[in-house]
C-alpha cells in the first residue's frame, strides 16, 4: 500500500508540474527570434549554419534552452555569455522574468564550454589533465638557457596528415591525395609542422614524438652492436669499472635491405646492458657509435635501447659533430625499442672519430642499468616492401605515411596494421591514435595497455581540407574533437571536453593571428565534437586541424607563403602553450620573435661586436626577450651551442684568415625565438681594405599568382612559378612541381583526374633550397679570398642608421630575389621586400656622393623599380637607379640558360665565363626571372652579357665614385672559383684609380677608440 500510495503522489505532483509548463511554455516565435539572436552573435566569430532552439524544459525556478549543435561552435568567453545571457532574458516573455537560464549546446551549459584557460574562476572540481614525470623523455644539456614558463617536461605527440602508401587494389605506390596547386597534403602539412611549429614546440622545451619520418635527408646510417649492413660503420665499447653484458631479451638488427609482412627489426637483433656507477673515483665505461658519412650534411640523430625495471632515467649520450659537442640525458625508462630522436647535427662526409656519438654509464644514481643498442643518422629511403612483388616506394622516407615509418621504428604490427597487411590507407589513419595510446602504454595516460610509458600531454593531428569555390572567398579553418569515447573520461578520471577546450584555444589562436595580420575574412568553422578515428582513439586531449581547404584557390594563396605558415605555426603552439600551462596551473610566457637591425663592427685590429635589436610582437604582451643567445660557426664548421648574454650585444675576438659567422636568438622564460639572419666576418692576413657586406635579402613568399578580374576574365587564375616561383624559408619539403591547369571550371573527378590547379610531379620528392639567410658568408669568403677584410649587416642597421655606410671603403649589397610582394589577396598587409627603400636610397646616393664603390647583385635590382607586377612604377625609384647607380632595366626573365660572359669594356677589365643556378635545387634558390640592365650613362658600361641572347646581365660606372650592378644575384654562381674569379674583378677595379678614403663617422670613431 505504501509503494503504490507514493506512486499515486508522484504521479500527480508530475501532472501539476506539466500542467504549470504548459501554461508557461516558450513559444515556438519566442525560440525563432532567440535562435536570430544567436545567430547574430555567431556571425562576429565564425562561420556556420543557422542555430536553433531545439527543445525547452522547466525544472523548478530554472528554464533550459536547448540549442543546437551550431551554437557549440561559437567560442564561448565570459564576456560574450554574459552579453549571450543578458540578451536572451531580453527576448524572454515577461512570465519568465524570475527563472533562472541555462543555455544548453553540445550536452553543455555554454559557460562551461568556456576553456579552463581563459576562465577568471578556475573550477577546482575539474579535474586537468596532468601526466608528467620526474624526468622527460630527452633532457638537453648543452643549451646555455632553460625556459621555465614554457613546455618543459611536457611530451607532445603529433602527425602532419598522411603520406605516399601503396594501394592494394592499384598494386602502386601512390599519394592519398591530389596534386594540386603546386603541392600534395601529403606533403603540404609537413611545410608547417617540420619547419615551424616542432622547433616552436621544442623551442619551448616540450618532448615531441612523430609517427612520421622527421629528418629529409635521404642518406641514412644504421650503428649498432649486431653489425652494420652498410658502410664502415663502427660500434665499440669500452670497459672501466663495469663491464657491459650481453642483454637477455631481443634489440634491434639491421639484417636486411627491405623489411616486409610485419617484420620488426627491433624483434631481430640483441642490446647491450651496463650498470650505472656515481662516485667521481669510479672509472666510466662507453658504448661508442662512429658513423661512416656518405655525403656532408645535416643529419638527425636517433638512440635506441631498451627499458628495463631497474632502467636509468639519465642515461647520458654525447654528440660529436661539426659545431662541438652537445649531451642529452634519455630517461630510459620509457622509450625502449625505438627510434629517440635527439637533435640534427652537421657530419663530414667519411668515418672520422672526430664525429661520433658516445654513451656513458656514469649516473646521478648508482646500480641501475643503462643498455645500448643502435644509432640512426639520417631519414634515409624507404625500406618497406609491399604487395605480391615487395616492392619499396623508391621516395624519401619523410614522404611516406607513418604505417611505414611504425614498423621501422618497433611498432607492433597490431599498431601500424588493424587490417593486417589488406588495407594500408586505412592503416594509416588508424594507426596515428593507436600509436598515441601505445606511445602512452604503461604510463599513467594509459595505465592499462602495454606500450613505452611516455606520458603524453596532448596529441594533435595538422591536415588540411577539401573543398572550393569558383570565387575567391576562403574556406578557412575547422577543428575536430571527440568526447563520448572511453565514457567520456581519460584514465585519471578528468573529462574528454578537455579536448573541446584544446581544439578552441588552437583554432581560436590561428584565426586570430591570420585575421589580424593577412586577412580580415578568413573563415572560422566549427568545432566538431564528431568520431573521426584520430580524434576519438586516443587516449590524451586530441585536436585535429583542418586549417584550409588545399583545394581552393584563395585559401592557397595564403598557404603556399613561409609567413603565413610561420604564423599559424606560431598560433598553434601558442594554444598548446595555453593548454598545458592551464592543465598544471601555471603561467605562461611566449617564446619572442627573432631579433633584427643586427650589425657587425671593427672595435679594434682583431675585436668586433655584433650588435641587435629585439622585435616586439603585436600579438603577444608576453613575447619579450629577456636575454639572448649568439652562436658563432668558424669556416667550414657548424655552429656551436651558444653563449647566453643579457645585452643586445656581444664582443668576441676575429682570427685571421677564416671567415666567422653569428646568429643570434631571443630568449625568455617561454623559450627561445627562431634564428636571426646570419652575419659574418673575416679579417684578411695581407688586407688591402675593408668590405661592408649588407644583407638586403630577406624575402620569403609564395609564388606569383594572378586571378582573372571580373567580368570578363574570371575562368581562370592560378600560380605562375616560371615567371616567380616565390622563396621558400631555409628550403622547401612540399613542393611537386609547377600548376599546370588554370580553368576555375574543371572539376576534379578523383585524385588521378585532372582538375582546376593540377600540378606536374617532377619534384614531389625532393627538396628545394630556399633563403638559408646565410649569404654574407658566401660573398665573404670570396671578399678574403681576394685579399679583403670584410664585415656585414642586415639592411634594417642601415636604414635605421645603426651602420652607416660611410665608415667603408667598398660595399657590397646583396639583393638576392628580394622584389616587393604582397601574401595572399594583399588587401591587408603592405607589400613587403623592396629592393631599395626610400631610407636605403637616401644612406647609398650619400655614400656615393662621398666616393665609395659599391657592388649590387640581385635577379629583380631593375623590374622591381620599373615593372613590378603589384607596385606601380615611381619616377624617384627609377631616376635613384639611372642617376645614382647608373643602371636602367631593359627586361625581366631576360635568361633561362643560366649562363653569362664578360665582354670587353673600355678601361674595364672584366673577363671569365659563369653559370648561376636557373632551375629548382637542392643546393640554391632558383633565379628564374633574371633582370637585363643596361648602362645609362656614357660612363658606364656593359660588363657582362647573357650567353643565350647577349642581353645586357651586369654594368660598371666609373666617374666620381664607382658602381657595379649585376641582374642576377652573386651568390647564386655555381662554385666557389666562380665567384671567388668574379669578386676579384669587381675589387680589382674598384681598386683602380684614385679614390678619397671615406672618413669613418662619429660613432665608429668612438667605438674604435673604445
Amino acid at each position: 500500500m505504501k509503494i503504490k500510495r507514493h506512486l499515486l503522489i508522484t504521479l500527480f505532483l508530475a501532472f501539476l508540474v506539466t500542467r504549470v509548463g504548459k501554461a508557461q511554455e516558450l513559444t515556438k516565435d519566442a525560440c525563432q527570434e532567440i535562435g536570430k539572436f544567436l545567430d547574430r552573435v555567431a556571425k562576429t566569430e565564425v562561420s556556420i549554419g543557422h542555430i536553433t532552439i531545439d527543445s525547452v524544459s522547466m525544472e523548478k525556478n530554472t528554464l533550459k534552452l536547448f540549442a543546437n549543435i551550431n551554437c557549440s561552435y561559437i567560442p564561448f568567453r565570459e564576456d560574450n555569455v554574459a552579453e549571450i545571457y543578458q540578451g536572451v532574458k531580453a527576448l524572454l516573455p515577461s512570465q519568465f522574468a524570475k527563472y533562472d537560464l541555462q543555455i544548453h549546446t553540445n550536452q553543455r551549459c555554454i559557460e562551461e564550454l568556456i576553456p579552463q584557460a581563459l576562465r577568471t574562476k578556475k573550477d577546482k572540481k575539474a579535474k586537468t589533465f596532468t601526466p608528467a614525470p620526474k624526468t622527460p623523455l630527452v633532457t638537453p644539456l648543452s643549451h646555455p638557457y632553460i625556459p621555465t614558463h614554457g613546455l618543459g617536461n611536457r611530451h607532445i605527440a603529433l602527425w602532419q596528415s598522411h603520406g605516399f602508401y601503396y594501394e592494394s587494389k592499384l598494386t602502386r605506390w601512390e599519394w592519398q591525395r591530389a596534386r594540386i596547386f603546386q603541392t600534395v597534403e601529403d606533403l603540404y602539412t609537413q611545410s608547417y609542422v617540420l619547419p615551424f611549429l616542432v622547433p616552436m614546440l621544442e623551442n619551448a622545451g616540450a618532448n615531441v614524438l612523430m609517427p612520421r619520418e622527421r629528418d629529409c635527408q635521404t642518406e641514412e646510417i644504421i650503428v649498432d652492436n649486431d653489425g652494420c649492413l652498410q658502410g664502415n660503420s663502427t660500434y665499440m665499447e669500452k670497459n672501466g669499472s663495469k663491464n657491459w653484458i650481453q642483454g637477455s631479451e631481443k634489440g634491434f638488427a639491421h639484417s636486411r635491405a627491405r623489411y616486409i609482412n610485419f617484420e620488426n627489426p627491433f624483434q631481430e637483433g640483441s642490446y647491450r646492458a651496463i650498470e650505472t656507477i656515481k662516485r667521481k673515483k669510479e672509472k666510466e665505461s662507453t658504448a661508442e657509435w662512429t658513423p661512416d658519412i656518405p655525403v656532408s650534411g645535416q643529419y638527425a640523430v636517433y638512440v635506441s635501447y631498451k627499458t628495463l625495471p631497474n632502467s636509468a632515467d639519465d642515461a647520458l649520450y654525447t654528440i660529436y659533430h661539426k659545431g662541438g659537442t652537445s649531451q642529452f640525458k634519455v630517461n630510459q625508462q620509457m622509450g625502449g625499442g625505438t627510434w629517440i630522436y635527439l637533435g640534427s647535427f652537421g657530419f663530414e662526409k667519411g668515418k672520422n672519430n672526430q664525429y661520433k656519438i658516445v654513451l656513458s654509464n656514469r649516473s646521478d644514481k648508482a646500480g641501475r642499468i643503462v643498455t645500448a643498442d643502435a644509432v640512426k643518422i639520417g631519414g634515409g629511403m624507404g625500406n618497406i616492401g609491399r604487395g605480391s612483388e615487395e616492392e619499396i616506394s623508391g621516395y624519401p622516407r619523410f614522404c611516406e605515411a607513418a604505417r611505414y615509418w611504425l614498423q621501422w621504428s618497433g611498432a607492433p604490427d597490431s599498431i601500424y596494421s588493424d587490417s593486417q597487411g589488406k588495407n594500408d590507407y586505412t592503416d594509416d589513419y588508424k594507426c596515428r591514435g593507436k600509436w598515441v595510446n601505445y606511445l602512452a602504454g604503461g604510463s599513467p595516460v594509459n595505465p592499462t595497455e602495454p606500450g613505452l610509458n611516455i606520458p603524453i600531454d596532448l596529441a594533435f593531428a595538422f591536415h588540411s581540407d577539401a573543398g572550393t569555390t569558383l570565387n575567391d572567398s576562403i574556406i578557412g579553418t575547422l577543428g575536430i574533437y571527440q568526447t563520448d569515447s572511453y565514457n567520456g573520461v581519460f584514465a585519471n578520471g578528468a573529462s574528454r571536453y578537455l579536448s573541446h577546450d584544446l581544439t578552441d584555444l588552437i583554432q581560436s589562436n590561428v584565426v586570430r593571428d591570420i585575421r589580424s595580420l593577412y586577412e580580415p575574412r578568413w573563415s572560422r568553422r566549427g568545432k566538431w565534437n564528431q568520431s573521426y578515428y584520430e580524434a576519438r582513439v586516443p587516449r590524451v586531449p586530441t585536436m585535429l586541424l583542418e586549417l584550409l581547404s588545399h583545394q581552393n584557390f584563395a585559401d592557397m594563396r595564403y598557404g603556399l607563403d613561409p609567413r603565413f605558415r610561420f604564423t599559424v605555426s606560431r598560433a598553434i603552439y601558442k594554444g598548446m602553450l595555453q593548454f598545458i600551462c592551464s592543465q598544471y596551473h601555471t603561467d605562461y610566457i611566449v617564446q619572442p620573435l627573432p631579433v633584427d637591425n643586427m650589425a657587425l663592427q671593427m672595435i679594434n685590429e682583431n675585436e668586433i661586436e655584433l650588435t641587435w635589436q629585439p622585435v616586439a610582437d603585436p600579438l603577444e604582451p608576453t613575447a619579450t626577450a629577456e636575454k639572448y643567445i649568439v652562436y658563432t660557426r668558424i669556416g667550414d664548421n657548424d655552429f656551436d651551442n651558444g653563449v647566453l648574454t643579457d645585452k643586445n650585444s656581444y664582443r668576441t675576438q676575429l682570427p685571421s684568415g677564416v671567415v666567422c659567422s653569428y646568429k643570434v636568438t631571443a630568449v625568455n622564460k617561454g623559450g627561445e625565438s627562431f634564428p636571426s639572419e646570419i652575419l659574418s666576418a673575416g679579417r684578411s692576413f695581407h688586407e688591402k681594405g675593408t668590405v661592408m657586406v649588407v644583407n638586403g635579402f630577406d624575402r620569403i613568399s609564395a609564388p606569383a599568382d594572378f586571378v582573372g578580374i571580373p567580368p570578363t576574365d574570371t575562368l581562370f587564375a592560378g600560380f605562375l612559378d616560371d615567371l616567380d616561383h616565390g622563396v621558400p624559408y631555409i628550403k622547401d619539403i612540399s613542393y611537386i612541381g609547377k600548376m599546370k591547369e588554370y580553368r576555375r571550371s574543371v572539376p576534379w573527378m578523383d585524385d588521378d583526374a585532372s582538375g582546376f590547379g593540377d600540378s606536374h610531379s617532377n619534384y614531389e620528392n625532393k627538396v628545394i633550397a630556399g633563403n638559408t639567410f646565410d649569404y654574407p658568408a658566401v660573398h665573404g669568403a670570396a671578399i678574403l679570398k681576394a685579399g679583403y677584410s670584410f664585415l656585414s649587416c642586415s639592411d634594417e642597421a642601415v636604414e635605421n642608421k645603426h651602420v652607416n655606410l660611410n665608415d667603408y671603403k667598398y660595399i657590397d649589397f646583396i639583393l638576392g630575389k628580394e622584389y616587393q610582394t604582397k601574401i595572399g589577396r594583399g588587401n591587408l598587409k603592405p607589400l613587403e621586400f623592396k629592393t631599395f627603400s626610400k631610407a636605403m636610397q637616401e644612406a647609398i646616393s650619400n655614400y656615393c656622393n662621398q666616393g665609395g664603390n659599391i657592388f649590387i647583385s640581385g635577379a629583380y635590382v631593375g623590374s622591381d623599380l620599373w615593372d613590378n607586377r603589384l607596385a606601380p612604377a615611381k619616377e624617384d625609384d627609377k631616376k635613384f637607379a639611372t642617376e645614382v647607380l647608373k643602371y636602367k632595366w631593359r627586361a625581366g626573365q631576360a635568361a633561362t640558360e643560366g649562363k653569362v660572359k664578360c665582354v670587353a669594356s673600355p678601361a674595364l677589365s672584366f673577363s671569365g665565363k659563369y653559370t648561376y643556378y636557373n632551375e629548382l635545387n637542392a643546393d640554391c634558390y632558383v633565379v628564374e626571372s633574371p633582370d637585363a640592365i643596361e648602362p645609362s650613362t656614357n660612363e658606364a658600361y656593359t660588363i657582362i652579357r647573357y650567353s643565350e641572347n647577349n642581353l645586357s646581365a651586369g654594368i660598371a660606372y666609373q666617374g666620381k665614385y664607382k658602381t657595379c650592378i649585376l641582374g642576377f644575384p652573386f651568390e647564386t654562381l655555381r662554385s666557389a672559383v666562380e665567384r671567388e674569379n668574379l669578386m676579384h674583378s669587381i675589387l680589382t677595379f674598384f681598386s683602380e684609380g684614385n679614390h678619397t678614403k671615406p672618413v669613418p663617422s662619429k660613432d665608429l670613431q668612438m667605438k674604435i677608440n673604445d
